[in-house]
């Protein structure tokens, strides 16, 4: 009779030592797996499509001056079309402003359709030069020295652009000059000019007025074609359907 209750007991205590042992195991195994869980989801984070490489300075540089050759093309394509400067209210080439006085005796002379045949010559005329900008802005961008690119792709959205303005500004203006004087020349943006310079300077006590209109339309070109730039370069860094190469998702998919 001893024998057989010291061999239930026996029997007892291996079946409670087997399922502590099971128990024990079970909960080694859950803790393994979720610590390898954990680690496995790090890693897919850190590699998930919303991470970004690493990058070099040098492929940042590469990337905005990509950037701002994609946001030319896209601005001179825009401009150059009719009515791109004229009926775009934020590149629109006014009257000129130094000669605001003579605007304002015209008009109450009743030279009103005049002056708004002159103002539509000066848009048209950068709408023609603006067909051949591409090449002449691309020019300045490649030959644009950048050192720190990282600053300029953490910097304001118009960063890049407003690099450009300010670096190749009055190179630019020579090159894109004789651009726009064929331009000018081409739509006869002088014959509207003189008749309204002519009737103005025969007004006593007025002083004479003859602006550099080639100069001026270049100015005003370039701000324009700029602003449109600038444009492509915040939709560029928004918006991920406009980064159209591989660099530029690289670079300003942060």
């Amino acid at each position: 009779m001893k024998k057989i209750i010291f061999a239930s007991c026996l029997l007892i205590s291996n079946t409670i030592f087997s399922q502590t042992l099971k128990d024990l195991l079970k909960l080694k195994k859950d803790s393994l797996e979720k610590l390898a869980k954990e680690k496995t989801n790090s890693v897919l984070k850190g590699h998930s499509p919303a991470a970004v490489p690493a990058l070099t300075n040098e492929e940042v540089i590469k990337g905005l001056k990509e950037a701002l050759t994609v946001g030319t093309n896209n601005s001179s394509g825009m401009a150059s079309k009719l009515d791109g400067f004229y009926k775009n209210p934020k590149i629109f080439i006014p009257w000129p402003e130094e000669a605001k006085d003579m605007k304002t005796r015209l008009t109450k002379l009743g030279m009103t359709k005049k002056i708004a045949e002159f103002e539509t010559s000066l848009n048209r005329a950068a709408e023609e030069a603006a067909l051949k900008a591409a090449p002449v802005f691309i020019d300045a961008i490649t030959n644009m020295s950048l050192l720190d690119g990282f600053a300029i792709l953490k910097g304001v959205d118009t960063a890049a652009t407003n690099y450009l303005r300010k670096t190749t500004y009055n190179p630019l203006k020579d090159k894109f000059l004789p651009v726009v004087k064929e331009a000018v020349a081409k739509v006869k943006v002088t014959s509207y000019w003189l008749p309204l310079a002519t009737a103005y300077n025969k007004l006593p006590g007025v002083k004479k007025q003859n602006p550099n209109l080639d100069e001026y339309v270049t100015n005003k070109a370039i701000n324009g074609l700029m602003s449109l730039i600038a444009d492509e370069e915040i939709k560029i860094r928004k918006d991920p359907m406009a980064r159209v190469t591989d660099l530029l998702k690289k670079v300003f998919g942060t």
